[in-house]
């Protein structure tokens, strides 16, 4: 492992390592500008250029003022709608400055030919990895019809609930899962159906956050109320029989499936503009704002579950808000990147 380093000629940090071993660096008094991400610096109105399909064909649920797919209304806990869309694609630039431009790791050589993306939302990677393999067919997959109309000619979308009995074929060269365990009751059938329908040799790889909030440096309280929310989240999910932080236990789950060759990249993801490299502060700026977001989406939904009303949900989300806005803790998430292989002589 590469020990990180920081070089004063960088302030973006593009060596600065954020990987689990290592600590992430944190700015000093003068590091900071207040102006550093203006809109000048990057175009804000990007993160909206994967808006949804409009389309009188595509019905949607409604519920605390937000939009949800209607097809298995109530699977996945979270909207569809143009705000989610917009977090969605926040939290894949977000991913991407974390990696220094990695859509994956899983090594699948120059020259896959079937590439499956299980919940692909938006439809944003299944597009990149599209223009990157334009010799591949590409599908994407999801819940909910808000993709693209315009799209690369090897991709197509299709909407399915990927807990689902398999209905896309065999001899996949790769199956991708990105930020879809947490939200869904059968991770493990999802790896034991993807193995099923790889070929020998085929990779899967599911990216997803820890689902814990972490701290290195004692900056946190453990009375944080933002620590309270993904201990809530957790504690509400599980009585939907979903494990929020499933990530931290991938491992045991791929090898039950049959994957050999399982591998983890583990980045530190920061929340908040506290990190020295400019680049990581960027990713806090980020990821920020997404926590903001989940929040208001996620618990009118499901903290129901932990008998609490409506005004306590309200009086909780906006102490917690505050709480995001004004801390000064050196917080951050974990990102993982699993990717594990079919052996080349895999059994049925």
């Amino acid at each position: 492992m590469v020990e990180p380093s920081w070089d004063l000629d960088d302030p973006w940090g593009s060596e600065e390592m954020t990987e689990s071993s290592s600590q992430i660096a944190v700015a000093g008094p003068d590091d900071v500008q207040d102006d550093e991400f203006d809109t000048s610096d990057f175009d804000a109105s990007s993160v909206s250029r994967f808006g949804s399909v409009s389309s009188s064909i595509y019905q949607h649920a409604y519920e605390n003022g937000r939009r949800y797919h209607k097809y298995r209304y109530g699977t996945y806990p979270i909207p569809n709608d143009e705000t989610e869309q917009n977090r969605e694609y926040i939290k894949h630039v977000a991913i991407l400055e974390l990696t220094r431009g990695k859509s994956f790791f899983a090594p699948i050589g120059d020259h896959p030919q079937k590439i499956i993306d299980l919940g692909t939302g938006t439809g944003t990677w299944a597009m990149e990895v599209a223009e990157m393999y334009p010799s591949a067919q590409v599908v994407g997959c999801d819940l909910s019809p808000i993709q693209p109309v315009w799209l690369p000619n090897n991709l197509r979308f299709v909407i399915d609930d990927i807990e689902d009995e398999w209905a896309h074929g065999d001899d996949w060269d790769f199956v991708h899962a990105c930020q879809v365990f947490p939200a869904i009751r059968d991770a493990r059938g999802v790896c034991a159906q993807s193995f099923s329908h790889l070929k020998p040799g085929g990779w899967m790889e599911v990216q997803d956050f820890g689902g814990i909030l972490r701290c290195d440096d004692g900056t946190l309280s453990p009375n944080s109320l933002l620590i309270s929310f993904y201990e809530m989240t957790t504690e509400a999910l599980a009585k939907r029989d979903i494990i929020w932080p499933i990530a931290n236990e991938m491992e045991e789950i791929l090898t039950s499936a049959g994957f050999v060759n399982v591998q983890c990249r583990k980045f530190k993801c920061p929340v908040g503009i506290w990190p020295k490299a400019k680049r990581l502060r960027l990713v806090g700026l980020y990821v920020k704002s997404v926590f903001a977001d989940l929040m208001d989406a996620l618990a009118p939904r499901i903290f129901p579950a932990l008998s609490k009303s409506a005004q306590e949900i309200e009086e909780f989300l906006t102490n917690a808000q505050h709480e995001l806005q004004t801390t000064d803790a050196h917080i951050y998430l974990d990102y993982f990147f699993w990717y594990a292989q079919k052996p080349l002589a895999a059994y049925k």
